[in-house]
């Protein structure tokens, strides 16, 4: 069975029955989850004690949390299961460099306000890999993303629910990958209800690129999150770095993404050929 995370930070042992909800939801809280998280967890191991006459293991069914079982009708087209070293570029030329430079996954953040400018970028985006092995992902843009014949779109929580059904549908029905971010617990659950074609986990470590609603996460809830969601190829994020690497992708993880690792380096392409060849060659990838 899996370790008692809660032992592990030094928490108190849970007490069985009457009360597991609200013990495990005070353990959480004490250990830093928001409470949006702390009472997922809580829910689940509520379940867990039902299921199972015990509450002593930190819950990573995904039954316990309500996930649907595989295979599901609705889910979008699935992707590679070990997507390996993903860069996420700021433009189409970066795009080509790390595509170029042999980086397996790639995927254009490009922010823009101007639709035009956007559609450019994203042609050309979908332009500058062809040729190359790498799949390219479009942040936001998932209409551009269509148009263009990119090979997934990538979406944040609050622009996944902003998306009508009837436009989430329209990416299935486009057969592109759809990538989710999720940075707990209670958006893990609500990316699931989607069914993407991958989920990344983050920030795993400290970033400065944007403001983040939870605290780091570091590699212990990682490995947690990793078992929960077994069943999907799985992108860890949020400064990473190669001293970092072996941590998370003990994990279980089959992608590590990157931003100024690749984007900051002095020589981005000596950076992705080493970033790689650590990534690839720990989850025994060519």
């Amino acid at each position: 069975m899996t370790p008692n995370i809660l032992a592990k930070h030094g928490a108190m042992a849970l007490p069985t029955e009457p009360s597991v909800y609200i013990a495990s939801l005070s353990a959480c809280l004490q250990l830093g989850f928001i409470p949006s998280d702390a009472e997922c967890v809580a829910s689940a191991w509520q379940a867990q004690s039902d299921r199972l006459g015990s509450s002593l293991y930190w819950p990573d069914s995904p039954a316990d949390f309500g996930l649907r079982p595989w295979p599901r009708a609705d889910a979008f087209a699935s992707c590679l299961r070990q997507l390996g070293l993903y860069a996420v570029l700021p433009d189409g030329a970066w795009v080509g460099r790390m595509a170029r430079a042999g980086v397996p996954t790639v995927q254009l953040r490009f922010k823009s306000d101007d639709a035009a400018a956007v559609q450019r970028e994203v042609r050309a985006a979908v332009a500058a890999v062809q040729g190359t092995p790498a799949l390219l992902f479009i942040n936001d843009h998932w209409q551009a993303a269509i148009d263009a014949g990119a090979y997934g779109v990538h979406l944040g929580q609050e622009d996944l629910d902003l998306l009508q059904p009837a436009e989430l549908d329209a990416i299935r029905q486009a057969g592109l990958r759809l990538g989710v971010s999720t940075h707990g617990y209670a958006e893990m659950l609500r990316a699931d209800r989607v069914s993407p074609s991958y989920i990344a986990l983050g920030a795993v470590f400290p970033t400065t690129l944007k403001k983040m609603a939870t605290a780091p996460q570091g590699t212990a809830r990682l490995a947690a999150y990793a078992r929960l969601l077994r069943d999907y190829p799985l992108v860890a994020i949020g400064g990473i770095d190669t001293e970092r690497l072996g941590a998370v992708l003990a994990s279980g993880v089959g992608s590590v993404a990157v931003v100024r690792a690749l984007t900051a380096a002095a020589d981005p392409e000596r950076a992705a050929a080493e970033l790689r060849r650590s990534i690839h060659g720990y989850l025994g990838l060519a």
